[in-house]
């Protein structure tokens, strides 16, 4: 269903600030889902179903709760995936068929250019939308999900600038520095300077704690942070060649075999424990994790992490929301979609669950510049975010990002925790992603 031949690798490349992929983004929720479209509910409403993935935090942030009074005959539901790696193959059957899908559905950013190039035709125009305003978006943002003709086919939620969320009791336990300007210092610039970081923290690490929690984070982190990673500007699949996929993945090996990094996959029930229990030290932090922490975090952890400077500016993360032709209710859905993704809207997802908006008008607000978090005290969030966002690379992202970041990590980095040589997973990830490449 997603298959292309070797033949059609030069399919449609968006520049833009990319995410690695998704089966490493997102939050919590259950894996199952209805194929059921919306429908009236007993009192006469229009139910308007959004099918989701991971923790887009509309419902957390009485977004839905405010719709509805705002429009009573409507209902709104969610239907939520927890990966977007489940969830996406599901999506694009549905495109395919025409069938099972909600009133509005949601896009991942390392998917935007497949759905784009090979689905268009099955979604609205949402550039028509009331209210819809292409300046209301970053415009690479904007461009990402418009189509050769001119068609825009999602409207941006979020974007994810990257920093390093630490926790500071774990840090002064283990003889580290606790001071965010201090410790972007000596990381700054270099990757491999943060892993050295990780390694002194793991020399008198408090019991039972790594520094990191997945090598699939840390490697998200480093390849958000090059322009050119997957694909080359012409639309070639370059990833095997590019020396910097091969020592972003070498390092974040290195560090696994090593044990700075635990083993249990992101977003997994294990993986939520360990947040739950404080077994890792810092976490490669797009303002979405904010969320994910405090989803997962007991409330004594409230106030113990801070928030530091990456080693380099880059993006992990973003997400759309498209409104399929076959829908039920399409005209409230594109109001719906339009009125989630308004900055008005995006400020207000930003302050509660710090998804940090793709609506630039937003940044000089006070409710960024002058934004906290209640897990992370009083780190000037809002200003470290928007510094990143602002000196993020504008990446090459293709159709197929997703499928070759993911394998990276499930295929290859997975393999080091449970004990394969580095270089003997790189060789295995690269033969699994060119086999799915070739289908």
């Amino acid at each position: 269903m997603r298959a292309r031949i070797r033949t059609a690798r030069k399919a449609m490349v968006l520049a833009a600030v990319a995410s690695l992929g998704a089966g490493l983004l997102a939050g919590c929720a259950d894996d199952g889902g209805s194929d059921n479209g919306s429908s009236g509910d007993a009192d006469g409403k229009t139910v308007i179903k959004l099918g989701l993935f991971g923790t887009f935090g509309f419902k957390e942030a009485g977004l839905f709760a405010e719709y509805e009074k705002l429009n009573p005959k409507i209902k709104i539901e969610e239907n939520v995936t927890q990966r977007n790696e489940n969830y996406y193959p599901a999506l694009v059957n549905h495109l395919t068929t025409g069938a099972g899908l909600m009133d509005i559905q949601a896009v991942e950013v390392a998917n935007i250019a497949e759905v784009v190039a090979t689905q268009a035709d099955k979604l609205e125009d949402v550039s028509k939308a009331p209210g819809v305003k292409p300046d209301n978006w970053l415009d690479w943002k904007w461009k990402q999900a418009t189509t050769q003709d001119g068609r825009t086919i999602g409207l941006g939620t979020d974007v994810g600038p990257v920093a390093i969320c630490y926790r500071k009791d774990l840090f002064e336990k283990a003889g580290l520095p606790t001071d965010r300007e201090e410790l972007a210092k000596r990381w700054a610039g270099d990757w491999e300077k943060l892993v050295e970081v990780g390694r002194e923290y793991q020399k008198n690490a408090p019991k039972g704690t790594t520094f990191m929690d997945t090598p699939g984070g840390l490697m998200s982190a480093i390849l958000g942070s090059e322009k050119v990673r997957f694909y080359d500007e012409s639309g070639e699949v370059i990833y095997k060649d590019n020396p910097v996929v091969k020592k972003s993945f070498m390092l974040t090996a290195e560090a696994a075999k090593d044990g700075l990094v635990g083993s249990l996959p992101q977003f997994q029930p294990d993986w939520n424990a360990s947040v739950a229990n404080s077994k890792f030290a810092a976490i490669a932090c797009p303002p979405w994790m904010l969320g994910t922490l405090k989803e997962h975090s007991k409330p004594d952890a409230k106030g113990k992490w801070d928030v530091a400077v990456a080693p380099k500016s880059g993006n992990w993360g973003g997400a759309f929301l498209t409104v399929p032709k076959s829908g039920k209710n399409v005209k409230e859905a594109q109001k719906l979609a339009a009125w989630l993704t308004a900055p008005e809207q995006q400020t207000k997802l930003f302050k509660v669950q710090g998804n940090f908006p793709s609506a630039p008008a937003t940044y000089t607000t006070p409710e960024v510049t002058g934004a906290k978090n209640e897990m992370t005290g009083d780190a000037p969030i809002g200003e470290i975010f928007a510094e990143a966002a602002k000196t993020n690379p504008v990446q090459v992202i293709g159709p197929k990002d997703q499928v070759i970041g993911s394998s990276l990590n499930d295929n290859g980095l997975v393999l080091v925790t449970k004990g394969t040589s580095p270089a003997k997973a790189w060789e295995t990830a690269v033969k699994t992603i060119d086999n799915k490449l070739e289908k």
